[in-house]
């Protein structure tokens, strides 16, 4: 469990500094997943392609300079850029939403999010809501988004059928997205779980916002209960080895120690006024 807890620390704590983070931009040779999904993403980015004959599904675009490489990806394993017609997202932070204009705007394809997401991209991630939010930080392309999602949803391409589970906590836009592949008459349940690890900057507190952490452990307690024969997670070390239970379980454990930081920084600040 620590070192779930330790991993989802070095992977997600500082999306703003992507450009020092070699592996997120790293090629790596895309592959398959199971069935027809693949992995068409960097080393430490995952971008997913899911595909049929009446059109495809992508998830996540990784940062604004990657989107050239994800579409070589997609070639590289036989399949058409323009045959994209649905771009989805975890959450809307640069490193997972940043290449969504490009690809958008070379497939042709609609982009869908949860409200909150939705507006974030519209945003380029300049959102002051997002518990990482910094003025005058990194943006990102604006993407013009349908922010139509909501828990439960679920959205298809011909054959293809992905539900939505909302997961705000560490944006408040966050979803995961499960469905099937199959190989033969095995199928699989693959979930590909947004980003769970409860960071800040700036001045923004946790404790400060009581529904929202109430949100993020109902966020938690979805997750753990998900279809998961396989985990996916935005950076691909968090999943490694893990289910979506020990996953959701890191994340608790990160957020309680969060909350009891600021509890004891609020309790020496009313010491020492």
């Amino acid at each position: 469990m620590r070192r779930l807890v330790f991993a989802l620390a070095i992977c997600t704590a500082l999306p703003v500094l992507a450009d020092d983070n070699a592996a997120w931009t790293e090629p790596v040779a895309p592959h398959a997943i199971y069935g027809n999904s693949y992995y068409v993403g960097t080393k430490g980015l995952s971008s997913i392609l899911i595909t049929s004959p009446q059109g495809h599904v992508l998830i996540d675009g990784t940062l604004p300079e990657n989107a050239a490489l994800i579409e070589a990806n997609i070639r590289k394993l036989g399949f058409r850029v323009e045959d994209i017609k649905l771009i989805l997202n975890t959450h809307a932070h640069s490193d997972h939403a940043g290449g969504i204009a490009q690809l958008a705007k070379d497939s042709g394809a609609t982009v869908r999010a949860t409200a909150a997401g939705a507006r974030e991209m519209r945003l380029g991630g300049a959102d002051p809501t997002d518990p990482q939010y910094v003025r005058g930080g990194p943006r990102y392309p604006s993407v013009n988004a349908v922010g139509d999602i909501v828990d439960g949803t679920v959205v298809r391409v011909g054959p293809l059928a992905l539900t939505a589970h909302i997961t705000p906590g560490h944006t408040p836009g966050g979803t995961a997205w499960t469905w099937q592949a199959c190989e033969g008459s095995s199928c699989k349940t693959i979930a590909f779980v947004d980003s769970l690890y409860a960071f800040t900057a700036g001045s923004y507190r946790y404790s400060d916002h009581p529904a929202y952490v109430a949100e993020f452990r109902q966020t938690l307690a979805r997750v753990t209960t998900l279809p998961c024969d396989t985990l996916i997670t935005p950076h691909p070390e968090q999943g490694e080895g893990e289910t979506c239970a020990s996953y959701a379980a890191a994340a608790r454990e990160r957020l309680d120690e969060v909350l009891a930081k600021e509890a004891k920084q609020a309790k020496t600040s009313s010491a020492h006024p």
